[in-house]
């Protein structure tokens, strides 16, 4: 059996999500070499989920959304995407102990 392979799309959100972050760690805390550790952990992890986008179970939101979400977890950080046709779009990376059902 011939395994799928999702594109990859990310939306501007997710982008200012990941820069925040990156900024926070590498400037506040002055650890760049853990931001950029950061970074590749989050790339690995998405590429990694690519072939399997949907085999996961879906988030149950408190808000109607057009498309099911998924989570992907890395580190203290969760991972929100949804599945549309071929393309896995890649929303939000949300700091795990915020309260996500406001922003997802």
């Amino acid at each position: 059996m011939r395994e799928k392979r999702y594109k990859l799309r990310f939306l501007p959100l997710f982008e200012d999500d990941l820069n925040g972050i990156v900024d926070y760690i590498a400037g506040r805390l002055k650890n760049p070499m853990a931001a950029d550790a950061f970074v590749n952990d989050v790339q690995q992890a998405i590429r990694d989920r690519l072939s399997c986008a949907e085999a996961f179970e879906e988030y149950h939101s408190t808000k109607e959304h057009q498309y099911p979400y998924y989570r992907i977890y890395v580190r203290n950080y969760t991972i929100f995407y949804v599945v549309i046709g071929e393309v896995m779009e890649v929303r939000r990376i949300v700091y795990s102990r915020r309260n996500i059902t406001e922003e997802i």
